[in-house]
């Protein structure tokens, strides 16, 4: 069996269903989800992702905490025994799956990148290491075999189970050592991973002042704006616009690359988007070894070009 561990349907769940169902095709496994939340919905949306749906409903997970799901997931770990174990690599899968781990004394590859299979039935678990240098594949000896995968890495195929099976198990109630005293919402700007145009931007903007060129084109685009690690260490941009190695992982219809050079880092959470422009006075820069369209110029002077021709279209 090879099990994914969710707390909610979202792309992020289908995504690993979908590479799920992928994988178990070679060996015959059986796919099932042991999804444990506080409410039953959107159901419908895993009819054929999987064999068996694990339904482990309690008001114990509304709210994300390690305890409750740690002991209730490792309770139908034991009980079923799947030979591979995925989760999303979101806040709950890092914190969920490495503690789970522990508990089954087995080895965990956090944030894949790639998955596939051996005739042995070993898990083959790619990602980025030694700084985002090189891509590592690497063979868990334990079992189960146990990965975290990074949103947004695989493509999501049509449904190919002709039966979905629901299975409801009962949950334990979990004394939790952790107590929610109150919470504020952080006020983001458009979440980068759900848009559809992205630009993003490097310190080849020059000027942190150039940004309003660059909020004003994503406004009228409806996109969002990310940045590179030195954007962000620069306090140009907060930390929820970095995409790449240690930042967040994107797929856009279009990414604009302004002024990026295109260092492994960065490439590792941007690379699988559908269509990539870049644009550097650097005419060497790595970022056009992976871009469709390229741009030799000044990344500020294309973008306001740019803006002042969309501008102009709309006013005809």
């Amino acid at each position: 069996m090879l099990m994914v561990i969710s707390n909610k349907v979202d792309r992020n769940t289908i995504e690993l269903l979908s590479k799920a169902c992928e994988l178990a095709n070679r060996k015959n496994f059986e796919v099932s989800l042991l999804l444990m939340s506080a409410i039953q919905e959107k159901l419908e949306q895993l009819k054929g992702y999987a064999d068996n749906v694990i339904l482990m409903i309690s008001k114990q997970f509304e709210v994300f905490s390690l305890d409750p799901f740690l002991v209730n997931a490792e309770m139908v770990v034991r009980k079923y025994r799947p030979e591979i174990i995925l989760s999303s690599a979101t806040t709950f899968g890092r914190t969920l799956m490495p503690a789970l781990a522990a508990k089954l004394k087995t080895g965990l590859t956090a944030d894949c990148t790639e998955l596939d299979i051996d005739e042995k039935g070993n898990l083959l678990q790619t990602r980025p290491a030694i700084g985002g240098n090189v891509m590592a594949t690497i063979v868990t000896s334990t079992r189960p075999q146990m990965a975290t995968v990074r949103p947004k890495v695989f493509q999501i195929n049509p449904p190919t189970k002709q039966k979905t099976k629901f299975i409801f198990e009962q949950p334990i109630f979990v004394a939790d050592r952790c107590e929610l005293i109150g919470y504020k919402v952080r006020e983001e700007e458009a979440k980068i991973e759900e848009a559809d145009v992205i630009i993003s931007v490097g310190k080849g903007l020059r000027r942190k002042e150039n940004l309003d060129v660059v909020y004003k084109l994503a406004k009228f685009v409806n996109g969002a704006v990310g940045a590179t690690r030195a954007v962000v260490e620069a306090k140009w941009l907060s930390f929820d616009h970095q995409i790449g190695l240690s930042g967040k992982v994107v797929k856009p219809k279009i990414y604009i690359a302004a002024g990026i050079s295109g260092a492994v880092q960065h490439l590792a959470g941007m690379q699988t988007s559908q269509t990539i422009i870049a644009i550097n006075k650097d005419r060497y820069a790595p970022i056009f070894k992976v871009a469709d369209i390229g741009i030799v110029a000044d990344a500020y002077s294309i973008l306001q070009q740019i803006l002042e021709a969309l501008g102009d279209e709309k006013n005809a």
